[in-house]
């Protein structure tokens, strides 16, 4: 055994068992056509180097209906249920506790509440267009590749009589895609629009409970320009689209004058409401009110809908068998616990998620006579994956968050921890729960103290004593069950075709997983026999401050670190064996990840660990010392980790980042760590949040108040800041349209002329947008916002698909 320069670490010897020797670094260079290292031209050549990226994105979205409980959906269609009338019998006649049916009414009731978040919508159905309601029955049927078959057995769910003959109830997530059928379905609508639309219309879905939508087309990285802001660009038009959609069904469906304006926003966290009405309703009642119906993207939308119901139904059940987990990890030391509620909310989180495709790769595995088959992608993506995860906590909190406030009766570990113990051994978890209480300094007379149960007696407490609970920077990330732990049986990520079976199987016994649900990971390997293209998935992204300012430059990161991982592997640096496939070393490094979450300032890492990676990441980490607590430890302060990350990113990357002029990313990514407060996603959304309070510091607010204010926060002021950086791309490209160059080739001549006559395109989008923040715009004037804006995209379209095809 060797020492590293701290005299701290004893490194593995090598451990090179020739496994999987097929796939050695120097038989992939020769199929992917990559020099050897040291040769100039070996950094353009690497996967996702150079111009061989593609991105697309997927963005689920908050709605909410804003209304009193006379006219919103939701609190209509609780007082209508079987559920609510069987509780007021049972109540009545003393066979049920009145508290339950008091709760209800009061959250019913509360005249303070007008935004009803998740709710559907309700109108008749003589508002929609011909082609709109063609669109419906389509969807409507069981098997929407059958003409003519049979509708689906749920369809009295959506069609209803309200008073009036024809009334239409359906989710927000479907609303948009109506209400784009709707906007293009006049007979007046130029040709080139419709088939635009027609298109876009594929790509709104839904997520579990929110509208999922995703890109209209992939985005190429150009020579000489980031994909950053390609990504941007296209993901803020799409937010703008549904924006428009909105506004158009409001004032075309007469929502607004029914009560029921809708508002669609980025906002990451399940609402506090849904979180309070989900305590009240059991599991059943909860999915019929929230989950989606899946009435737009699937083709049997009802088998659809049985599939997000069991994905509820499993993650209820796994967080309730953490319990166990807690308690055999001595985090529980009795049978004293508040029990986790039996309807898990947290599928009601927003995300982001960030794909890269590789053109190189995705072309070899579509070439059966490339030599390059799914083994050699199985093999090559894990390792960048195991590789990618060391490099997660640059993101947390830096380009994305979800700040939230806890309280000091919160801090229930069968609460707090949610799905941690799936996600990290014990010892870890261990660790990570001692220090998320020193961080919340819960102590009373020098010992550590967590809530009692009852609550008045916790807020008692905490009152007393000044116990004031936390704040993290990414809720998101600890809410949902974001990736699952290996089995010491069946690894993850060990590069073997088809290991996730046997993983998932594993699971399942233990009660965390279902076999039918793909496997929750961090950084998610897209196979290109699945998927179509070759690439990752980055699925811990979760609301981002600014478009152009945050989320741009974290596409470029991610790009940047893909391809640095498959330099270390090409180059023969970083093998499987570096990087060991068990739980404990899986855990190890991900415990930086869901600290940086929390915001803990130091971890523990083994000093026999045999994780050689990381044991490269730390020889470039200062102030690191052997832990008195825990003798066999090093402790690492996340700041040095985060640190040596940016240190080894230019030593070992120097060359890409030459490639991708990423000089500057690197910058801004460092003066992001070192002032966190004044430059992160995460400090800059704080400081919004705790603006109205005048206050500088989280703990001075009571939670209640913070994270109410948080969601009005992302409802109204990032919400329009999204808004007006959409706007702003949506003019530039409608001056490039509208320019004399554009006229000149006639390409959308006749299109702009059905629109806006011998108007002025950037003048049209000026003015309109004045009149949709003022909250005066005309049905008519969004309509040819919307038809333009769909121009736009296919102009982009077309622009992208001349790029991947040269």
């Amino acid at each position: 055994m060797g020492y590293s320069r701290a005299g701290i670490f004893q490194l593995p010897g090598p451990n090179r068992s020739g496994r999987l020797s097929t796939h050695d670094p120097e038989r992939i260079r020769h199929l992917l056509s990559v020099p050897a290292p040291g040769h100039s031209l070996f950094a353009m050549h690497l996967p996702f180097a150079g111009n061989d990226t593609t991105a697309g994105i997927e963005n689920e979205i908050q709605t909410a209906v804003i209304g009193t409980a006379d006219s919103a959906d939701l609190p209509l269609a609780i007082k209508a249920s079987s559920y609510y009338k069987n509780l007021l019998r049972r109540t009545a006649s003393g066979d049920c506790s009145k508290k339950l049916i008091e709760g209800l009414t009061d959250y019913l009731e509360d005249d303070r509440v007008s935004v009803w978040e998740n709710s559907w919508v309700r109108f008749a159905l003589n508002l929609l267009n011909d082609y709109a309601r063609r669109v419906l029955n389509r969807d409507l049927a069981a098997d929407k590749t059958v003409t003519d078959g049979p509708p689906r057995g749920d369809c009295h769910r959506f069609l209803m009589d309200r008073g009036e003959p024809g009334a239409l109830r359906i989710p927000v997530s479907y609303l948009l895609k109506l209400a784009l059928a709707d906007a293009i379905g006049g007979e007046k609508t130029d040709g080139m629009v419709r088939a635009s639309g027609e298109l876009a219309m594929e790509h709104f879905s839904n997520d579990n409970t929110s509208p999922e939508t995703c890109s209209f087309y992939p985005v190429p990285t150009r020579y000489g320009a980031g994909l950053g802001m390609g990504v941007v660009k296209e993901t803020a038009k799409r937010f703008l689209l549904c924006q428009l959609l909105t506004e158009y069904a409001n004032q075309k469906f007469r929502l607004t004058q029914t009560g029921q304006r809708t508002v669609v926003y980025f906002a990451p966290n399940p609402p506090y409401r849904q979180r309070l009405l989900n305590n009240l309703i059991p599991d059943a009642f909860y999915r019929e009110l929230f989950m989606s119906p899946c009435l737009s993207g699937w083709r049997c939308g009802e088998d659809k809908y049985r599939y997000m119901v069991k994905c509820h139904q499993v993650l209820s059940r796994s967080q309730l068998n953490a319990l166990h987990k807690l308690k055999d990890a001595n985090i529980i030391v009795n049978n004293l616990v508040v029990l986790p509620n039996t309807s898990n909310v947290s599928l009601a989180n927003n995300g982001t998620h960030i794909s890269l495709g590789s053109r190189k790769l995705t072309r070899l595995l579509k070439d059966p006579g490339s030599g390059f088959g799914p083994a050699d992608e199985k093999y090559l993506g894990d390792l960048v994956i195991k590789i990618m995860e060391h490099f997660l906590p640059l993101f947390v909190g830096t380009y994305s968050a979800a700040p939230y406030r806890f309280d000091f009766q919160d801090f229930h570990p069968e609460k707090m921890l949610g799905f941690l113990p799936h996600e990290l051994d014990y010892t870890h978890l261990r660790m990570l729960w001692r220090r998320w209480k020193k961080k919340a300094s819960l102590k009373l007379f020098g010992h550590p103290v967590t809530p009692f149960g009852p609550e008045w007696l916790d807020r008692l407490l905490s009152r007393v004593c000044g116990l004031k609970g936390d704040t993290v920077c990414d809720l998101r990330l600890l809410d949902y069950f974001v990736s699952v732990l290996s089995t010491d049986e069946n690894p993850a990520l060990n590069g073997e075709l088809n290991n996730e079976v046997g993983l998932k199987q594993d699971l399942a016994n233990m009660g965390v997983f279902d076999t039918e649900m793909p496997l929750y990971l961090l950084y998610r390997l897209r196979q290109c026999r699945q998927m179509g293209f070759s690439g990752f998935e980055g699925r811990y992204y979760s609301l981002f401050e600014s478009l152009t300012g945050d989320m741009s430059r974290a596409v470029e990161l991610q790009t940047l670190l893909t391809a640095l991982a498959y330099k270390y592997i090409l180059a023969g640096t970083v093998s499987h064996e570096d990087i060991p496939d068990s739980p404990t070393i899986e855990s190890e490094r991900r415990q930086f990840f869901f600290g940086a979450a929390i915001g803990i300032p130091t971890f523990y890492v083994h000093k026999k660990t045999q994780n050689r990676f990381l044991l490269k990441i730390l020889r470039h980490a200062r102030h690191t010392r052997a832990s008195r607590r825990y003798p066999d430890y090093v402790r690492v302060h996340h700041s040095a980790y985060q640190m040596a990350l940016i240190h080894m990113l230019k030593e070992d990357a120097s060359d890409l980042l030459e490639l991708f002029h990423a000089a500057p990313l690197v910058e801004d990514l460092e003066n992001r760590l070192l002032h966190a407060d004044e430059c992160s996603a995460a400090g800059k959304m704080t400081r919004r949040i705790l603006s109205d309070f005048g206050v500088s510091d989280p703990l001075k607010v009571d939670a209640l108040a913070f994270n109410t204010r948080s969601e009005t926060i992302f409802r109204e002021q990032l919400l329009r800041k999204h808004v007006n950086e959409a706007f702003d791309l949506l003019l530039d490209d409608v001056r490039v349209l509208d320019s004399f160059d554009s006229w000149r080739h006639g390409a959308y001549n006749k299109s702009l002329l059905s629109i806006l006559a011998a108007g002025n395109a950037g003048d049209f989008v000026q003015a309109g947008r004045r009149d949709f923040h003022a909250g005066e715009i005309q049905l008519e004037t969004v309509q040819k916002l919307i038809h333009l804006c769909l121009l736009t995209i296919d102009h982009d379209r077309r622009q992208s698909e001349k790029v991947i095809n040269l």
